[in-house]
């Protein structure tokens, strides 16, 4: 088995046997989406590739630029930077200075993940999320359950506070919305309302005692 390896690296460039395992495993982990490029930084050239998503190959030249005018203090790891290919899919690529005994520059791995999947998939979830019309108010004006659920879901997605951490202010801003629209004038709105709040009905009917019950400033002359 060991001599059978040697046959395989046998001609191969020492980098390429050091580091494609690693390229490999990424590239098996992220592909097909995902293009591995190993990069020779003295000659500008591809030592090895992965998954190519183009014609380009071992051989073909690099065009990293000069390492020397990279920003030094991002400690050998650059991106995730976009790039663009010819049939305008969009790349998050990240580069890597592999650097040997001496701490020189050995080698450039490069990462091309295509984010067509990611978009299409985003897309997909936007359509199927978003409203495309506003919400019909005759179709829902008699259902007070539904504005219950509704005027609640807005306080919440508004402060960022749900139910169970909000306090009593909160809980008393909430109950005056409610009031404004008219919810409580539905006999059987009292229970629902406690129960989307999580109180109990006489800490509901004290919050509304409170509301409703005019301040000492407000009783002034």
């Amino acid at each position: 088995m060991g001599n059978a390896k040697e046959g395989r690296d046998q001609g191969r460039d020492p980098r390429v046997q050091k580091w494609a395992p690693v390229c490999q495993a990424v590239a098996l982990l992220l592909g097909p989406y995902a293009e591995v490029v190993l990069h020779d930084p003295d000659t500008d050239q591809i030592l090895e590739i992965w998954n190519p998503m183009t014609s380009r190959g071992p051989g073909d030249p690099s065009l990293l630029g000069e390492l020397d005018e990279l920003d030094p203090s991002a400690q050998d790891v650059f991106g995730p930077y976009e790039k663009l290919l010819a049939d305008g899919r969009r790349l998050s690529s990240v580069s890597a200075v592999l650097r040997d005994a001496q701490d020189r520059p050995s080698a450039v791995l490069c990462i091309n993940l295509d984010r067509t999947p990611l978009e299409q998939a985003s897309a997909v979830l936007s359509a199927f999320g978003a409203p495309t019309v506003q919400r019909p108010q005759p179709l829902f004006e008699q259902d007070w359950s539904e504005r219950i659920q509704h005027i609640i879901g807005g306080y919440v997605r508004e402060t960022g506070r749900p139910v169970e951490r909000m306090t009593r202010q909160d809980r008393l801003a909430i109950l005056g919305r409610l009031d404004e629209a008219r919810v409580f004038a539905v006999r059987r709105a009292a229970p629902v309302v406690a129960g989307a709040l999580r109180v109990s009905r006489s800490t509901l009917y004290g919050l509304l005692a409170e509301l409703r019950t005019p301040s000492a400033k407000d009783r002034r002359p």
